[in-house]
């Protein structure tokens, strides 16, 4: 069966067009302003509407075991929650293994977790601890199983310290993988909890005390000093949350160095005030959130280029969960927000819509750097023909307030409850298949596929 969308404003990383867009055998085949239908064709009626590539997120948390508790979402319920915003493939962060597993050890596992996931996907890899073994593993990993970005830690319990960091760069380097780290610094953070609960200063906004945004920016700092100490490794910055450590990425550019950054929903539109209210406990994740300032600084790198994606760092606890587990104690609440659904919706409208970005550079943040800096481009974040047929049909005129109770994930909660988003996403395709028509899901269980991700190359395309 062939697809035809007609009427619709095409819009990718480089502009727009009036285009119709024809779809066969889930690829995209062929472009041009007047596509003629005829019977054997299923069309889809897009005037007024924009497409544009599905969503990217190259940075959830399904099913993920944190040690003191488990994610509610699943990899069905976690993709079928993207697949309802617009994104098309997701790529996980894996989360730890028993003490002293191999990498394969838990890519096996997520490759058994993630059999019902909806829409494609792929996996970075976890350095946990180093050994020579699990330095082997790397090459391997990146050049023959798709696995071509790992991340590792500067804080929580299976942080590698500054000599195991060098030895990871290097070897990432020469296989060809995107190394990507969470920057905090594990020393002050626990110098600064252990003096908190002392004191006994354990409400929610002591967690955004105790990792002020200098614990962040001064890892950022050291990791892409790291970096250029380990023959200039590639370096992707997750979940960005602060201005001075954007200033750190800047400079680190501004030299030459292949430094990439993400931020994410939450730091654009919530702020460290959020922990003063009395369901405090639903903002607790790492980093915090910051200061209304913060967000400011944000924005600016959103708009000017110096932050290349948006992601959503998407990892599920329910704030009865949190209750339960956390009423009196910032320290035993788990980290982590909701996000992968509205990712889409809140970028366009307080991005797009009030006139911070171009709708070019909205697909870019979200789709198409995404899918180059990870192994995914032209396949996924393009509208070109033999590019897959993933996209979102975005509605500019429809305006919608965040429910929770309109949302496909498992938790009970959104952050984002109350927002009034000015655009919406009316339609969403993977491999041309609709996956969700008008905020109901019509996709199945299985029908994502795993991808196979290119080796990690600096060139031109980014």
């Amino acid at each position: 069966m062939k697809t035809l969308l007609k009427g619709g404003t095409l819009v990718d990383d480089a502009g727009e067009y009036r285009q119709d867009l024809l779809i066969m055998q889930g690829k995209i085949v062929r472009r041009a302003p007047q596509i003629e239908a005829d019977e054997t064709m299923n069309i889809i009626d897009a005037r007024e509407l924009l497409v544009m590539p599905g969503g990217v997120d190259v940075h959830t948390h399904f099913n993920i075991d944190v040690g003191i508790a488990q994610s509610c979402d699943d990899f069905f319920a976690g993709t079928r929650a993207a697949a309802c915003g617009g994104t098309t493939t997701i790529v996980d962060h894996m989360g730890f293994g028993p003490p002293g597993c191999t990498l394969h050890h838990q890519l096996e596992k997520y490759h058994r977790d993630a059999v019902e996931a909806v829409i494609d996907y792929s996996f970075h890899g976890v350095i946990q601890h180093v050994t020579p073994q699990i330095l082997e593993e790397i090459a391997p990993m990146a050049q023959h199983e798709g696995i071509s970005s790992f991340k590792f830690y500067l804080t929580y319990d299976y942080m590698l310290h500054d000599e195991d960091v060098l030895n990871v760069l290097q070897r990432l380097n020469e296989a060809g993988a995107l190394a990507t780290v969470h920057p905090e610094n594990d020393a002050a953070i626990r110098w600064r909890r252990q003096q908190f609960k002392q004191q006994g200063k354990t409400a929610p906004v002591w967690h955004a005390h105790s990792r002020p945004l200098a614990c962040e920016a001064e890892a950022i700092a050291r990791a892409i000093n790291l970096a250029r100490l380990a023959d200039n490794a590639p370096l992707y910055i997750v979940h960005l949350s602060n201005g001075l450590g954007l200033d750190y990425v800047r400079m680190a550019r501004a030299s030459g160095q292949p430094v990439w950054a993400e931020t994410c929903p939450q730091y654009l539109l919530l702020d460290i005030n959020r922990y003063l209210r009395p369901d405090g406990l639903k903002y607790i994740l790492s980093p915090p959130l910051r200061p209304c300032s913060e967000r400011d600084k944000l924005w600016v790198g959103i708009a000017n280029g110096a932050i290349d994606t948006l992601a959503t760092d998407h990892c599920n606890f329910p704030y009865r969960q949190r209750q339960q587990m956390a009423a009196n104690d910032f320290t035993r609440c788990p980290n982590g927000l909701p996000g992968v659904e509205n990712r889409l919706a809140l970028l366009f409208s307080e991005g797009v819509m009030k006139g911070r970005i171009s709708r070019s550079r909205f697909v870019s943040l979200t789709s198409t750097m995404p899918a180059k800096l990870f192994g995914l481009w032209p396949e996924k974040g393009s509208l070109q023909p033999g590019a897959d047929a993933d996209l979102v049909l975005f509605d500019p005129r429809r305006q919608q307030i965040i429910h929770h109770a309109d949302l496909h994930d498992n938790g009970d909660y959104t952050p984002y409850e109350g927002f009034c988003c000015q655009g919406w996403p009316v339609m969403t395709l993977s491999r041309g298949t609709v996956v969700c028509r008008e905020g109901r899901f019509t996709g199945q269980a299985g029908h994502g596929r795993f991808i196979s991700r290119k080796p990690f190359v600096t060139g031109s395309h980014l």
